[in-house]
């Protein structure tokens, strides 16, 4: 068990600001630790990296609690992949939507509302229902919000990973554990 804490230790030693991470001017986190990544589920690079995401929140378990924010980035059509999230979340489906999503924008984004509804619909969701979220002032914000916290952490590109709201990760291709161990030392920070 010693030798393990000690190789933790060394090894967060190495970790660099600059090379590892960034320190940005970033966004208030109520609750910390935590981990926020920046994703979009049209973007291949976000689909192809899923599985790595899913794996460290996995390796940090419950130490470090795990958010995403969609971001549109200026794109239109990417706006009904935050759309989407934000109706995942209101309906309490972002565990069972989240693959399906990101499989089904990969290979036909959704081009209106209508189309998200129909995918929702078929989670179960009353049409209804999704009627009155889509017309929603909380949509609305939620929107507005998901793209302001993107331009307070200074994300530049998707996927990205951001720790307690002010040290941006930088992907070097990690491995599972070597990324653990970085985002626990930024927690710690």
């Amino acid at each position: 068990m010693m030798l393990q804490v000690i190789g933790i230790t060394a090894q967060a030693a190495n970790f660099i600001e600059g090379r590892d991470y960034l320190k940005v001017a970033g966004i208030p986190e109520a609750q910390q630790p935590v981990l926020r990544e920046f994703f979009s589920y049209n973007c291949p690079h976000c689909y192809r990296k899923d599985p790595a995401v899913e794996a460290l929140t996995q390796a940090l378990g419950k130490q470090v609690e795990f958010t995403r924010t969609p971001v549109a980035g200026g794109r239109a059509a990417w706006v009904f992949s935050q759309k989407a999230y934000f109706l995942a979340q209101q309906f309490k489906l972002t565990e069972v939507s989240h693959k399906p999503l990101f499989d089904r924008i990969q290979t036909a984004p959704f081009r209106s509302d209508a189309e998200l509804k129909d995918f929702f619909v078929g989670l179960g969701v009353k049409a209804e229902d999704l009627d009155k979220a889509l017309a929603s002032a909380d949509l609305t914000l939620a929107l507005s919000n998901y793209d302001t916290l993107a331009q307070l952490a200074e994300i530049k590109g998707v996927p990205s990973l951001l720790v307690n709201g002010k040290y941006l990760i930088r992907d070097h291709g990690q491995s599972t554990e070597e990324m653990a161990q970085l985002v626990r030392f930024l927690s710690e920070k």
